[in-house]
């Protein structure tokens, strides 16, 4: 049965290997043109995490995977894009690891930070993510504490509006492939933790295949569970140790700026 699995997610990954895939620039800025209409016309791409439940505590360090949630579980970062279609995703770290935490150590946070960040956003370009993040340059983050204030408070809910494509997508992946609700097999070492990242990859390359065929979910298909909260080869260049205050300070900049172009694009939309 082993070799049969092994050799049916090699046969996806040699054909399907090109399924997920950061997009060009021309994607990009299509991309970027239909997030506009929820007031973020540099988004391209919307980011959050999931966790992969496992049935049985892990062998070796089986503590480290206990999450909030009660279960033992893996970490996975997905990022998608308008057409709920995947096109980075970084997985295997303890479900017990916050988001942020688990997409710094993927190689794209490190590109982001990195001279060759052009390679993958133009000028003004960014991801979004919920208040589980911290922003960047290339990453705006709603804010953890509204505190009662209205622009932040309704700076949120746009992000929340335009984000449920990601919740959406994350449901759907999910509802197509049954094993990613729950692993039934214990994991015994590093060795399957990655065995079971790659079947992960392989189900997002088979997820990405019926988006492009438009292969649309419909409630016939069953309902989506929506989740309210090896990676791809994007190869990191060696870079200096990130300045982490300089970060936060760039993204707390960066995400005033998009907040009020947003802000500004919506109350001009609603005549406000």
């Amino acid at each position: 049965m082993v070799n049969y699995t092994n050799r049916v997610m090699t046969a996806i990954e040699c054909c399907l290997k090109n399924e997920i895939s950061w997009p060009n620039r021309l994607e990009r800025t299509r991309i970027a043109s239909v997030f506009a209409a929820g007031g973020f016309p540099g988004c391209i791409g919307l980011v959050d995490g999931t966790t992969i439940r496992l049935s049985q505590r892990l062998a070796e360090d089986g503590e480290m995977y206990f999450e909030r949630k009660g279960d033992y579980s893996i970490n996975a970062q997905i990022i998608s894009d308008d057409r709920k279609h995947i096109i980075y995703f970084f997985a295997g770290m303890p479900g017990s690891c916050h988001d942020v935490t688990c997409l710094r150590q993927s190689s794209l946070w490190k590109r982001m930070h990195s001279q060759q960040q052009h390679l993958l956003f133009d000028s003004g370009q960014y991801l979004l993510g919920d208040s589980g993040y911290t922003s960047g340059e290339r990453l705006v983050a709603a804010f953890r504490n509204a505190g009662g204030d209205k622009d932040k408070t309704d700076f949120n809910t746009c992000i929340a509006h335009v984000r449920i494509a990601n919740e959406h997508c994350i449901g759907i992946l999910k509802s197509r492939w049954h094993s990613l609700k729950e692993v039934r097999t214990q994991l015994k070492n590093h060795a399957e933790n990655q065995y079971l990242v790659r079947w992960v990859r392989c189900c997002i390359l088979l997820h990405n295949f019926l988006n492009r065929r438009r292969d649309d979910w419909t409630e016939a298909d069953g309902p989506i569970e929506v989740e309210v909260e090896s990676e791809v080869q994007i190869p990191a260049p060696p870079t200096p140790p990130l300045d982490e205050r300089a970060i936060i300070a760039c993204g707390r900049r960066r995400r005033l700026e998009v907040q009020s172009e947003c802000l500004a694009y919506m109350r001009n939309v609603n005549g406000h």
